[in-house]
């Protein structure tokens, strides 16, 4: 199953974007996505993409409904699949800046100039 996560944009750099789950901070490419994205705006994720900007009527809901999940399904499949969505963005530091040293998607080392 497939499946996206919510999360709150905290920072846009042209097709990338930093996004906080829970207070995980990963970075989401916005190549896919078909509308404008701005730091506050709401985003579903999936492998480190933004699929979809949440609808500002939609976001207390849906994130209720997986804090929810996330709370109460531990041994959960569902709530495996959020957390393993989770975690297959590159990494972020929680200070914002993306961390160069994490690897990519592919496994391979970032590099460059921070």
């Amino acid at each position: 199953m497939c499946l996206g996560v919510p999360g709150r944009v905290v920072d846009v750099d042209g097709l990338t974007a930093i996004v906080d789950f829970w207070g995980i901070r990963r970075e989401t490419r916005l190549d896919v996505i078909d509308e404008e994205v701005s730091p506050g705006d709401y985003i579903l994720n999936h492998v480190g993409f933004a699929i979809r900007k949440i609808p500002a009527e939609e976001i207390e809901e849906t994130l209720s409904l997986y804090e929810l999940l996330l709370k109460e399904a531990d041994e959960d499949i569902m709530a495996a699949d959020v957390r393993g969505e989770i975690e297959a963005s590159p990494g972020v530091g929680l200070g914002g800046a993306v961390d160069r040293t994490a690897p990519d998607a592919d496994g391979k080392p970032r590099g460059g100039n921070g």
